[in-house]
């Protein structure tokens, strides 16, 4: 089953009722209920195996999945449920968020969008430790975005970094301007659907180097290269005018509020009992809380509480209706 994504760019001009950042279990569902709540439900996500259920092989404790299923396949009935009730998904990575407002913006790399609420469902994958060189070069050949950034990089080496949708999509993306392509895995193997595992071996200016992670990118004013080690073939340093990082780790994914929401010493969103954060209209549930048990179908329950939560706000009601039907 696979799972297609908007990528189409909003000017601006178009409000919604809900922006959901992040398209995990907490996400995708929270999208089913308000989405079924007939509020206008727009969806951020950086990708199917950009989170925690996305790259897990086997489930076999999920409620009504008799069997085992693969987290992937669990994630794309979760959205494909939301996306009959008529949620939208774009495939975006967050910047930068104004929650400060009646009017919440959220500025994508594929656009800028206007919603009365939030919910962060963004997980705990970020990196807490960069790449040696990694800050110093931001901007001068270091990237985040190949969708915004490949023309400068036109028939150039690059280098990109990681082993998930959105790292083997972008340089898919990156292949149609630049010269050379060296794909760099942490893991012995993608963690991507089949069809884009064929896409990128099918490329002919792309090496792909499995089990193999950047130690350092090189140079002074601008990218020269990028040190990497492989397993258990030492170090050497990959000639390359640019370096695209989209790497995991495993600290809650909260760079992109710029400090507007409190953040306790272990880098998680404290929410109330129906998961909103100290902003009116900004929800977080998941991963990126506390106090969360990292099972997808806790995460689930808490993207239905916020989801009927969000819902009850933007009616001026003071309590969640309970719909059965729902």
């Amino acid at each position: 089953m696979n799972l297609s994504f908007d990528l189409s760019t909003s000017n601006g001009s178009e409000t919604y009722d809900v922006v959901i950042i992040g398209g995990g279990p907490a996400g995708a569902t929270a999208a089913i209920y308000t989405a079924r709540a007939a509020l206008k439900t727009l969806v951020l996500d950086k990708g199917l195996t950009a989170g925690a259920l996305g790259i897990t092989a086997k489930i076999a404790n999920y409620p009504g999945i008799t069997g085992e299923i693969s987290g992937a396949d669990l994630l794309q009935r979760m959205r494909a449920q939301a996306e009959s009730f008529g949620a939208t998904f774009v495939q975006d990575r967050v910047q930068a968020v104004d929650l400060t407002g009646e009017t919440k913006i959220i500025y994508g790399n594929t656009g800028t969008f206007h919603t009365r609420a939030v919910i962060i469902a963004t997980g705990s994958m970020g990196r807490g430790q960069r790449v040696k060189g990694e800050d110093k070069l931001l901007g001068r050949g270091v990237s985040y975005c190949a969708t915004c950034d490949a023309a400068f990089f036109r028939g150039k080496d690059v280098v990109v970094a990681g082993n998930s949708d959105e790292a083997v999509e972008e340089a898919l993306f990156l292949t149609r301007f630049v010269n050379h392509l060296t794909l760099i895995s942490p893991t012995p193997e993608l963690k991507v659907p089949e069809h884009l595992r064929a896409d990128i071996f099918a490329q002919p200016n792309v090496q792909v180097i499995l089990g193999a992670s950047p130690r350092e990118i090189l140079g002074e004013e601008r990218v020269e290269g990028v040190r990497i080690a492989r397993r258990g073939q030492g170090e050497e340093i990959l000639p390359a005018s640019g370096a695209f990082i989209y790497l995991q780790g495993g600290i809650p994914i909260t760079d992109f509020l710029q400090g507007q929401l409190e953040i306790t010493n272990t880098g998680c969103l404290l929410v109330d009992k129906e998961f909103q954060t100290a902003l009116p209209g900004v929800f977080a549930v998941g991963d990126v809380l506390c106090n969360h048990v990292k099972q997808a179908v806790v995460a689930a329950a808490e993207g239905a509480v916020a989801g009927m939560a969000v819902e009850k706000s933007l009616h001026g009601r003071q309590q969640i209706a309970v719909d059965w039907s729902k």
